[in-house]
């Protein structure tokens, strides 16, 4: 079969099996809407909140994202399906790209939830001409962010601790995308008289990002799995 054709394959299984699971609906969901609050009563400041909304949706987006990987990868491994997929010659660029596809559907999801908490928790606006930034906005940085955290869960899938292992080596690496997503969202938003204009050059930034981790885990993920 073909890459793609494995990576759909790839995807759908993951989809399915968190369909059944709800892992991400009863808890995923559940702990990045209490990140958000958390963060409303700890800054306790209307306009101040209003000025780090941004920020603060993609700060809650990478901690649910630490969650979502080690849910993903500890699905392959717990039974050996990731062993399975090597011995049955499935090529390890489909399975990456698979299950980028689906940790980035989850990802979609789950910052459609984050964004309305921020308008109705920090009292956010979207400014005029600003949707068109967001939406490309949140499409390049959920990719990279998919990529990113398809490409580490893998590494870190087969390591001892890799609980707490993979936050210290995904987090760090993220940190473009973290700053590009918010500076670019925040001139969606118009925060501090920011324009739409002035977002667009981070997005060569998320663009980049994702690029680069898109075809380096798609010619390294077989490498990094089998070690």
């Amino acid at each position: 079969m073909s890459t793609w054709r494995i990576a759909r394959l790839v995807a759908a299984k993951d989809l399915r099996v968190e369909w059944r699971s709800r892992v991400v609906v009863n808890q995923v969901l559940p702990f990045a809407a209490l990140v958000m609050v958390m963060f409303a009563f700890a800054l306790d400041n209307t306009q101040l909140l209003t000025r780090v909304a941004p920020g603060l949706v993609w700060l809650a987006t990478m901690f649910s994202l630490v969650v979502m990987v080690q849910r993903s990868f500890a699905v392959e491994t717990a039974d050996g399906a990731l062993d399975a997929l090597q011995v049955a010659g499935v090529r390890p660029g489909g399975i990456f790209l698979g299950k980028a596809l689906a940790l980035g559907a989850q990802l979609a999801v789950l910052q459609l939830v984050l964004l309305g908490a921020a308008i109705v928790l920090y009292r956010t606006e979207l400014v005029a001409g600003g949707i068109v930034l967001l939406v490309t906005t949140y499409l390049a940085a959920t990719t990279g962010l998919a990529f990113v955290g398809t490409l580490y869960g893998g590494l870190a899938a087969g390591a001892k601790g890799r609980e707490t292992l993979l936050p210290l080596l995904m987090l760090p690496v993220v940190a473009p995308v973290l700053i590009g997503a918010t500076r670019a969202t925040e001139a969606a938003l118009g925060t501090e008289g920011a324009t739409p204009s002035d977002g667009w050059p981070w997005i060569g930034l998320l663009a980049l990002f994702a690029l680069v981790f898109g075809v380096g885990g798609t010619l390294a993920f077989g490498s990094l799995i089998d070690e």
